[in-house]
């Protein structure tokens, strides 16, 4: 049995491994090997007690219980098995329809879910047992239609988080059909979650139908299976217990083993993605301080691990800001601006390792600082604005709540005291106070990311770190919220740290720009020399691509040609040197460091572009 690449050395995973491995050969073997025992009768044996010849006793016909025990492996889990997968379909299909049909559709199913969910599972099994008649078939329909409604449910909730997708809607506009649907848009996004709970409800299964077996409504004789075995030996448990005790521990068993399968296998999901093998090595004191800097990083670099490798995605990454300045970070999507930021505020994902040669902020080193003291620092002196405020706000909490909750985590404000600073908040980004008793979902885009501000501002941080915090919006809002930071920069001294795409606002908006290019720092430039004497390749091919009102229509809008390099296999030499018509021989031997130009400019090129060459000229044709 192949395990999960990330739970291999689980102790878990190997328990489990081995009991499904046992009842997998038990169930394949045990009837050809103990069959014959299993069936012939002894009248000389007849209810005898355990011995060497039967351990563990023989039934009223002398019949040796191991063996039937052992030989009743393959039943009881098929019809197990059987019962789950005819439930899981049915439920799994009623459920996930609701995300492909009509309104009217879609609540009359709503409905019946909630109405089959009201009579609980066991008692509705039992009564559709005795309805279809007692025997084996009988059992597996009446637990495959009380297993329906749960996974109904299940699969409801999973699909109305896909219903709503563009990826649908586009299906639904290009005329795809229910069935279509359902089975190439729908299903397969919530398969996982289903697949986990089957494995679950698979251990239930075979405990419920023992029970109807043992109460005689599920396998009936010749036949037999553990519940069977379980209500033979019930009768002289008191005098021979190990009859009734040994298909007990065998349902035990089996329906452990179905358990920890979903333990383990949720686990796997979990930890999707090698975790590193060791711990990190713990980080060494930061270089030398610089005067005057609220944010200090040098030499800054991100690994993640990928179930194809560990790639880099940020690579020696160097900035600095002061009090009151603003910065813009900007590049191609999957440059590496947001690894960056995350990096800085400790935010990465479980498994990514950061390492630097120097990581300061307001004079401290974060290195030097104890888990505890580091978390406090960064929750005090630094806000991080995210691009989504839709999802970065808990939609299940007043804004007040929300606004609130870090000045009493980290200042011990009073609840009184931290409501009035957190009114005084949202009047400084122009939204009345009244909106404190909202929730996200009753504001508007606009309003949900100068709520967004003013949580930051809460804490009156020393450094802003603003991820694409316009992307969303309309140019009207953009203009107001660019325009709420400057003010916020001017009244607080905090310094901005300002991450776009958008090469125009970023030139507008900014004091100094870092460009990004496949994950490293290519130029640092003042921002009003961006548009005329960028010098790397990459930033003029950038300034080139943006439209103004003088282009000739009649051509077609500059782009910068290729792609960015792979991140699994980076190649030596420039990383845009495959993109670059300026390229040569060296460009593809050796990485050019980031050198001084003048005091105040810096470029990463062997052969920076003359201030007087057409930006359009640089791209790769």
């Amino acid at each position: 049995m192949s395990l999960p690449s990330g739970l291999r050395r689980s102790p878990m995973a190997w328990a489990t491994a081995a009991m499904l491995v046992s009842l997998i050969a038990l169930a394949l073997v045990g009837p050809l090997l103990w069959g014959a025992a299993a069936d012939r009768p002894d009248p000389s044996a007849v209810l005898q007690g355990p011995s060497a010849e039967h351990p563990i006793g023989t039934d009223s016909l002398g019949r040796d219980l191991l063996a039937r025990v052992l030989t009743a492996t393959r039943p009881s889990l098929l019809l197990a098995l059987a019962a789950t997968l005819l439930g899981a379909t049915a439920g799994v299909l009623i459920g996930a329809c609701t995300a492909v049909l009509g309104r009217r559709g879609r609540r009359l199913t709503a409905g019946l879910i909630n109405l089959l969910l009201a009579f609980p599972a066991l008692l509705v099994a039992m009564f559709l047992a005795v309805v279809f008649g007692a025997g084996a078939a009988g059992a597996v329909l009446a637990l495959a239609a009380a297993g329906v409604p749960g996974f109904a449910r299940l699969a409801q909730n999973l699909a109305a988080g896909v219903a709503g997708t563009d990826h649908l809607a586009a299906a639904r506009v290009l005329g795809l059909r229910c069935h279509q649907l359902l089975w190439r848009h729908v299903l397969p996004n919530i398969a996982e979650p289903l697949l986990l709970s089957t494995t679950t409800a698979a251990g239930t299964a075979l405990v419920a139908l023992s029970g109807l077996s043992f109460l005689g409504l599920g396998v009936q004789p010749p036949g037999y299976d553990w519940g069977q075995l379980l209500s033979q030996g019930l009768d002289r448990i008191y005098a021979e217990p190990l009859p009734a005790l040994a298909p007990g521990l065998a349902v035990l068993y089996a329906a452990l083993a179905f358990q920890l399968l979903g333990e383990v296998l949720a686990g796997s999901v979990a930890r999707r993605g090698p975790a590193p093998r060791t711990p990190a090595p713990t980080p060494a004191p930061s270089g030398p301080a610089e005067d005057g800097l609220v944010l200090q990083v040098e030499d800054l670099s991100v690994e993640l691990p990928t179930p194809d490798g560990t790639i880099r995605p940020v690579r020696g990454v160097c900035l600095s800001l002061r009090p009151g300045e603003v910065v813009g970070l900007v590049g191609e999507s999957g440059s590496g601006k947001s690894l960056t930021a995350l990096a800085i505020a400790d935010l990465l994902p479980y498994g990514a390792r950061v390492s630097r040669r120097t990581l300061r902020l307001l004079g401290a080193d974060l290195a030097a600082l104890t888990p505890k003291e580091r978390n406090r620092h960064l929750a005090t002196g630094l806000s991080v604005i995210f691009q989504n405020p839709a999802s970065a706000l808990n939609p299940s909490l007043r804004i007040g709540t929300q606004l609130t909750e870090a000045v009493r985590a980290h200042r011990g404000a009073s609840r009184a005291q931290a409501a009035a600073e957190a009114a005084d908040a949202l009047r400084r980004v122009a939204l009345p106070p009244a909106l404190l008793r909202s929730r996200p979902h009753q504001l508007s885009g606009g309003q949900r990311q100068r709520v967004m501000i003013a949580s930051g501002l809460m804490v009156r941080p020393g450094l802003i770190i603003a991820d694409e915090p316009t992307t969303a919006l309309d140019v009207t809002v953009q203009r107001q919220i660019t325009r709420l930071l400057t003010d916020l920069r001017r009244d607080t001294s905090a310094a901005i740290l300002f991450i776009s795409h958008d090469v125009a606002l970023v030139g507008e908006f900014c004091e100094r720009v870092l460009v990004m290019y496949a994950g490293t720092i290519v130029e640092s430039l003042p921002a009003d020399r961006l548009a005329d004497s960028a010098r790397h390749p990459y930033t003029r091919a950038l300034v080139a691509s943006i439209p103004d009102l003088t282009a000739d229509r009649g051509r077609p809008l500059p782009t910068v040609e290729g792609a960015p390099p792979d991140p699994l296999a980076p190649e030596p030499g420039c990383p845009f040197e495959p993109r670059c018509s300026l390229r040569q021989d060296r460009c593809a031997e050796q990485a050019p460091p980031l050198e001084d130009l003048n005091a105040c400019h810096r470029v990463a090129c062997w052969h920076p572009v003359p201030v007087a060459v057409d930006p359009e000229t640089v791209t790769a044709s």
